[in-house]
């Protein structure tokens, strides 16, 4: 347990007696506090500095966290997914040129959280990172809201690729049935695909729940199935795909198809392909008390992960656009999805059921990875006592030596949420809306922190920092997510009716409130 956690207690560390492999204090009118990211190879005295215990087994080799940090992306699950969104709202081009700048964004957030969880590599990720870029008078406040939108955001994108994976399968099953006046012979119900969700849910929670090094073992191979599976898929399609697009249409080709009367508009509204694909990025810190070295590899694989999947996904989003052949054909697909329906025309049915498999499987990765970082960050918060139950939630397994408990509550409350969609898709949609936003938000409210405390707080990097390089990536981080949060708040579609309407921004205001109310009430009472 910590000896003060991410809430209670002052954030000043007295040391009256300096050890000899620790670097002085600071003497320029800052706390005198033992610089904690100096120690890259022995990770349980760097964690006991922090001020937790080591419980859980450092299993998580170099390559073995490069692979999951790209499998927490997924992006051969997670394009597919989301293409329609983009050229429905604005065409080829906004599919195309939305992911290449999306990238290049999402890299300068991931970034800026690589830099700063660097020196504090812990499961807690940035909720913790908080405790020492604010004063000690505002870090419990600050560490409570940074916390819940990053579990709330992270439980919403487990239970939203589990709802998405049940999808999937369930266009599959629609695929190889027959087809009559344009509709297929069988059509999912809201029942069969959360009741499907809610068993891919249990089966993520069993992967979970075994051993550290098992999980080693079996996420060594998401990375590379991911990357071969995409490259092989893009070549597939390009050859078997009769009379594709040309270039310039590809590159060029703009519509208004959001019907909000601007191109320009219906542009911005392509981001949300990328905004929900490309987040999540401190995922990998998540798991840096299992991972050897965690303060190195961590930050390294978060880069490395954004940038293999941005090259990927480009790849995927422009070979999808040059498989366009019928546009609106594909577009209002009987599938539901319009890369189900790319992959049809290509491969026909078994041909296009053998490439989709693969969109499944990598789908289903992407969920076993997010589910393995949201139940190491809910570990976390109830190891600092912010949860009801703190003390059965941050239990670890005897057996395995990791968080069983924490497991099965990610998996209850991802089933609680799915079940939603039972009475109300557009509900559940606008609660697995709120996941870029939530999470890309409790990243930048960190980073801002950092620089608006930084004459108050001394931060000390870790091993891996951007140098001078790291205030113009912080900015345009920030710059960036305050923007395109605004942007993923509005309807997609006009005009607006209830059926279409973005409930995200309601979600958001009323998961702020909730978290609000909760602290004032009570929460704040306690020394966490």
């Amino acid at each position: 347990m910590s000896d003060t956690g991410a809430f209670g207690g002052s954030n000043v560390e007295k040391c009256p007696a300096v050890p000899a492999d620790i670097k002085s204090p600071d003497k320029a009118g800052f706390p005198c506090r033992p610089v904690m990211a100096t120690i890259q190879d022995d990770d349980e005295r760097l964690l006991a500095r922090i001020g937790y215990k080591q419980e859980l087994r450092r299993e998580f080799t170099k390559w073995s966290t490069v692979s999951y940090a790209i499998s927490i992306l997924g992006v051969l699950g997670s394009v597919p997914a989301t293409f329609g969104s983009p050229i429905s709202a604005g065409g080829p081009a906004t599919a195309v040129w939305c992911w290449f700048i999306g990238s290049c964004m999402a890299m300068c957030i991931a970034s800026s959280v690589a830099e700063l969880v660097s020196a504090y590599p812990t499961a807690g990720g940035m909720y913790f990172v908080t405790k020492h870029v604010v004063p000690p008078e505002h870090a419990a406040i600050w560490a409570w809201i940074v916390g819940w939108c990053n579990f709330l955001g992270q439980t919403a994108g487990v239970s939203s690729v589990a709802y998405t994976v049940s999808q999937m399968i369930l266009a599959s099953a629609s695929m190889n049935s027959g087809l009559e006046a344009g509709a297929y012979t069988y059509a999912p119900t809201a029942q069969q695909t959360v009741l499907l969700a809610i068993l891919l849910l249990c089966i993520m929670g069993i992967i979970c729940s075994l051993t550290t090094r098992s999980l080693h073992k079996i996420i060594l191979w998401f990375a590379p199935i991911n990357i071969v599976a995409s490259v092989a898929i893009c070549i597939a399609l390009l050859v078997l795909t009769p009379e594709k697009q040309s270039a310039k249409w590809v590159f060029t080709h703009v519509t208004d198809g959001s019907g909000w009367g601007s191109k320009g508009f219906s542009f911005l509204l392509g981001f949300l392909s990328v905004a929900w694909t490309m987040t999540d990025y401190d995922g990998t810190t998540h798991m840096s008390e299992e991972t050897h070295d965690a303060a190195i590899r961590g930050p390294v694989a978060i880069q490395t992960a954004v940038l293999v999947s941005g090259v990927i996904g480009w790849m995927l989003t422009i070979t999808f656009c040059f498989c366009l052949t019928d546009f609106d054909g594909i577009v209002h697909s009987p599938t539901g999805l319009p890369a189900a329906q790319i992959f049809l025309n290509a491969g026909g049915r078994v041909g296009g059921t053998v490439m989709w498999f693969w969109v499944i499987l990598i789908q289903f990765f992407t969920g076993c990875s997010a589910m393995l970082a949201d139940t190491r960050m809910a570990y976390a918060f109830a190891r600092d006592d912010a949860l009801p139950f703190s003390k059965f939630w941050s239990k670890v397994n005897p057996y395995t030596h990791t968080p069983v408990n924490a497991v099965w509550l990610v998996v209850l409350f991802s089933i609680v949420l799915d079940c939603i969609g039972i009475g109300s898709t557009q509900t559940v949609v606008s609660i697995f809306n709120i996941t870029a936003p939530a999470l890309d938000l409790s990243y930048i409210a960190v980073i801002l922190a950092r620089i608006v405390y930084e004459k108050r707080v001394m931060f000390i990097e870790g091993p891996f920092t951007l140098g001078k390089w790291g205030r113009p990536t912080n900015i345009v981080a920030i710059t960036w997510v305050s923007f395109i949060s605004v942007v993923l708040f509005f309807p997609t579609v006009k005009p607006v009716t209830a059926s279409n309407m973005n409930y995200a921004a309601a979600v958001a205001a009323f998961i702020a409130v909730f978290s609000l109310s909760w602290w004032w009430i009570g929460a704040r009472k306690y020394d966490f």
